[in-house]
């Protein structure tokens, strides 16, 4: 039987934070992006438009949560930058002790645990930047296009980013799945996800990526420091200790030819800049609930 949920217009924050609510999305997720066929889109449709109204709920409830603080955010370019870029240390969820404990204290179960969570609610960074980076200004468009590339290993598929994190879950034997993920994390991704595939709230996709850019860094250095302790080998953390270097170039870059750009346009500027600021904060919340979640389960 299908899972009912309340009317958007009658909906609550509780609703959004259950196990049902989320693997339902991700379950929609994950089928309405697939690839299909002509003679589906009349069945697709009919699946789509009670979805997308979820979605919409779900969106305006995280936008309704950071709303206050993104209005305080500068909006003239060089302000917003330095905001932007003070959220590393400041923002929701930053510097978490979970990774401190992760790199010095955590047994190989303990991680195995954090990397399953993470890997189900991995949305695909590859295809946010793409679907993201559909007809926004040229100088904000080559950059994404720029950070594409690396995601695509340049071109040599032993590069590409989302088969060398594939490989960590085959190697350490992991079963990521939406059934088994908590709540908190499918949430992330399907914000994800649901920022950057609608054309109305794509500058706060661009925040939103953005700050991944600019706080994954140090995550991925600590559980990579984490996984050298446990002997694991440098094949199995390509991924984080690629990340903990690649991350910062991009996004210095991502700051200075995305995101300046296109809050010094002179008509939308100020309104780019406090959608994005949103869109980052959005994901930073939704960041800092996984890992309070990940250390309830962990530190029991």
């Amino acid at each position: 039987m299908a899972t009912r949920f309340k009317s958007p217009l009658n909906s609550s924050r509780s609703q959004f934070h259950t196990d049902s609510f989320q693997q339902a999305l991700a379950r929609w997720n994950r089928t309405r992006l697939e690839p299909g066929f002509p003679d589906d889109a009349p069945k697709a449709m009919d699946r789509d438009l009670p979805m997308q109204r979820l979605e919409l709920a779900f969106l305006q409830d995280l936008r309704a949560e950071v709303r206050d603080a993104a209005a305080a955010a500068p909006t003239d370019p060089t302000g917003f930058v330095a905001w932007f870029e003070e959220l590393e240390r400041t923002g929701p969820g930053q510097h978490d002790p979970l990774f401190d404990w992760l790199e010095h204290e955590a047994t190989l179960d303990d991680l195995k645990y954090y990397l399953t969570q993470e890997a189900a609610g991995e949305a695909g960074f590859d295809d946010l930047v793409a679907m993201t980076q559909v007809r926004v200004p040229d100088r904000a468009k080559l950059e994404l296009a720029r950070n594409y590339w690396d995601e695509m290993g340049r071109g040599n598929p032993k590069g590409m980013h989302g088969p060398m994190l594939h490989f960590v879950v085959g190697e350490l034997g992991l079963e990521p799945s939406i059934e088994t993920t908590v709540w908190e994390s499918l949430a992330l991704a399907n914000a994800m996800t649901a920022m950057a595939s609608s054309r109305n709230w794509t500058w706060h996709s661009v925040g939103a990526l953005g700050v991944i850019e600019l706080t994954a860094p140090a995550r991925s250095a600590a559980t990579g420091r984490a996984m050298r302790r446990l002997g694991l080998d440098a094949k199995t953390r390509r991924y984080f200790d690629l990340h903990a270097t690649l991350d910062i170039k991009h996004s210095e870059e991502w700051n200075k030819e995305a995101i300046l750009p296109l809050v010094f346009d002179p008509e939308q500027g100020a309104r780019r800049a406090t959608a994005m600021a949103e869109g980052a904060l959005m994901r930073l919340e939704c960041g800092r609930r996984c890992f309070e979640r990940y250390r309830s389960a962990l530190w029991s």
